[in-house]
């Protein structure tokens, strides 16, 4: 498990799109014991957006990203 604070480190290669669209989809049930548990789904999954994965585009209304978040 992530540690309070820390972002995951995300090797896009290691996601297919059955694991993404599972993760997608915890996020929109909050289906979560604590908060921290969907922090921790949403930092990868914005970290798979960043990285260019074109599995993320189905899902990217989940991260309302903003034209001046920093890569």
């Amino acid at each position: 498990m992530i540690e309070l604070g820390e972002v995951p480190d995300v090797n896009p290669q290691d996601f297919n799109a059955s694991d993404v669209a599972a993760l997608a989809d915890r996020l929109e049930r909050d289906d979560y014991d604590n908060a921290f548990e969907s922090l921790n789904d949403w930092h990868i999954l914005r970290s798979l957006a960043f990285k260019g994965s074109s599995l993320v585009e189905p899902y990217r209304y989940l991260l309302d990203l903003e034209a001046f978040d920093e890569c």
